[in-house]
């Protein structure tokens, strides 16, 4: 085996040209051979300083010869040798689909160990400004927010198992900025304009059911999409959320729901149960929403949402999004009293916290109504003493 020379040991030399160029040993290869870095400087003193102060940067780091491929190549290997079986499968394919749209456009071709915090900020703001790859008719070429932050996640988790496996001195993500959430607003349906939809999903016999369900548990739209009728206690009015529908390439896929806590019982409503009883006397084949063409198959969450559209527009309400059906869902409910907790696990929240943050519009109003009680039951006690 060839003698292994140090990490961190450096030399400079005069180039032919006139300039000097530094090197340092930063890893070996696996035959042994040293891996290099190099600098240079129009002098010996401006070259000794460059190389000093790489040998601090470089102290006590061995990088292996993996450290020469490509993001590109990088992060193909991460994706399965990482991430394959560790997420599910609807998670790894948005990553690969970050991935391959934005970041291998920009980053790819680049060998991983060169690659600086910025490189990462540019291609950032690239995204931002022109990451879309079909105009979008109001944002145009922009990508949204929520995206650049996820390909932001992504690709820090990617380069943090980089450091560790040698194959780059730090994560150049560390130090980027990224654009702060901006999601959209909430929009929930007043008393009035529930009360209205309500009326309006009554009478179609092939819906009501289906919105009904969604309105009185809050479900997300793939989660209800994928109850099964083994998923509904009949006996106890409780419905059990295992999975999640999705349209992946124009297939209808199902798995697990989006979190843990996502797999949950909940208890019915006396008014939903019996719903979902009386329409499991008359049930063909395994799902409580089967699709109405082919109902061995679930329905697609995309014919429930422009279904939703066609309804609000029959009943002349906003077109709010399928979400807001679940966040007016959750906010009638806090307003009605039930507490942040156990809406948590109906929701299927990790916790009770982000349910109280995701709510704020509710709570702050719910924290003036309890300050009021507060006050006037202080006020009371008051006046009963000075009696």
């Amino acid at each position: 085996m060839a003698k292994r020379r140090p990490s961190g040991d450096g030399m400079v030399r005069l180039k032919k040209k006139g300039q000097w160029e530094g090197r340092i040993v930063v890893g070996h290869k696996d035959d042994s051979t040293p891996i290099y870095r190099y600098v240079y400087g129009k002098t010996q003193k401006e070259c000794l300083s460059k190389l000093h102060a790489m040998i601090e940067q470089y102290r006590d780091v061995e990088l292996t010869e993996q450290s020469n491929i490509t993001l590109s190549e990088w992060l193909d290997k991460w994706l399965n040798d990482y991430m394959k079986f560790t997420v599910r499968e609807s998670t790894w394919r948005s990553y690969k689909t970050y991935v391959e749209n934005h970041i291998k456009p920009y980053l790819g071709d680049k060998q991983i160990a060169f690659i600086t915090t910025a490189d990462v900020q540019k291609m950032y703001n690239y995204l931002k400004e022109f990451g879309r790859k079909e105009e979008h008719p109001v944002h145009g070429k922009k990508l949204a927010d929520s995206t650049v932050r996820s390909v932001h996640m992504l690709l820090h988790e990617a380069m943090d198992v980089a450091v560790r496996e040698h194959l780059i001195l730090k994560n150049p993500t560390n130090g980027t900025t990224i654009p702060k959430c901006n999601y959209p607003p909430k929009q929930i349906l007043t008393d009035a304009q529930l009360k209205k939809f309500m009326q309006v999903i009554d009478k179609d016999e092939l819906w009501r059911d289906f919105f009904y369900t969604e309105l009185t548990t809050g479900l997300r739209r793939g989660e209800i999409c994928g109850l099964r009728w083994e998923d509904f206690d009949e006996a106890n009015g409780r419905l059990k959320v295992t999975r999640t529908v999705q349209k992946q390439n124009g297939n209808l896929t199902w798995g697990d729901t989006k979190t843990e806590t996502g797999t949950r019982t909940i208890q019915l409503p006396p008014s939903t149960a019996k719903r979902l009883s009386d329409r499991h006397k008359n049930s063909v084949g395994e799902w409580i929403f089967p699709n109405l063409y082919k109902p061995e198959l679930p329905i697609n969450p995309n014919t429930a949402y422009k279904r939703m559209k066609e309804l609000l527009k029959i009943a002349e309400l906003p077109s709010i999004r399928f979400h807001d059906l679940r966040h007016t869902f959750a906010t009638h409910a806090l307003t009605s009293g039930v507490d942040a907790k156990t809406l948590s696990r109906i929701l299927g929240h990790t916790n009770a916290s982000f349910t109280l943050d995701t709510y704020t519009h509710v709570t702050t109003d719910m924290q003036k109504r309890a300050s009021n009680i507060v006050g006037g039951f202080v006020n009371n006690l008051i006046i009963r003493d000075g009696e």
